[in-house]
């Protein structure tokens, strides 16, 4: 990593939105240790160990009302950095995401641009191996990460499209299709993001949803209505 690439990251604050999650954050929080100028933990009203895990990490805690988008919005309004990084409270950055997360900081060009991290889930399964190939092509070939692969973006863009939206669901799609696919980059660095739901919701059964969700809100089905079939 060069020197600019370094001093690029010492504009970064992480944004984690949070509900509960005393059993991925401390992961997460170490995955990021020595990159960042700021991590900033947005809670939504988390009845465990969350917050006091956040604080003893040395991360920043603000409060927020529940749902992830809400929750996005107000950490991106909280942080005065010149970029940020949002950023799942379940998603570990694989060894190596400074370097290309500066690397992408420090080009020009690339402020009028976002990035996010490859795919992958930590669990060993065939299943999971053919869900990151499937999620993997989707990203590049469609322009379409979700938000378990990070969001790297200059404030400046960031704030020209108008930031996360405050709905309950798809959030994600809804600001990387106000990014477009030309100004989104996939880094070569995972995102390793917990498999738990698709073992609890099964590995054909979760997919399913989530295209189905999808192709309702492409439609028109408004995000409140899309949370009570998601959830």
């Amino acid at each position: 990593m060069t020197l600019s690439d370094m001093t690029a990251l010492h504009s970064l604050t992480v944004v984690i939105p949070t509900l509960n999650a005393a059993g991925t954050l401390p992961a997460t929080l170490a995955s990021l240790r020595g990159g960042a100028h700021e991590i900033l933990v947005v809670d939504g009203g988390s009845t465990d160990d969350t917050v006091d895990i956040a604080r003893i990490a040395g991360a920043g805690v603000a409060s927020s009302e529940r749902g992830r988008g809400i929750q996005l919005q107000a950490g991106g309004k909280a942080s005065s950095s010149d970029w940020l990084l949002f950023l799942h409270a379940d998603t570990r950055l694989d060894e190596g995401w400074r370097g290309a997360a500066g690397v992408f900081m420090a080009g020009p060009a690339n402020r009028a641009r976002a990035a996010v991290f490859g795919f992958s889930l930590d669990d060993p399964s065939p299943q999971a191996r053919r869900m990151e190939r499937l999620v993997n092509w989707r990203s590049r070939a469609l322009g379409l990460p979700y938000g378990d692969q990070g969001l790297l973006i200059a404030r400046s863009f960031y704030e020209s499209l108008g930031g996360f939206r405050p709905i309950p669901l798809m959030e994600d799609v809804d600001i990387v299709r106000r990014i477009g696919k030309k100004n989104l980059a996939v880094l070569e660095v995972a995102a390793v993001t917990s498999a738990d739901r698709y073992r609890r919701g099964g590995w054909w059964a979760r997919p399913a949803l989530n295209i189905f969700c999808l192709s309702l809100y492409f439609i028109g089905v408004p995000p409140r209505t899309l949370e009570k079939i998601y959830r």
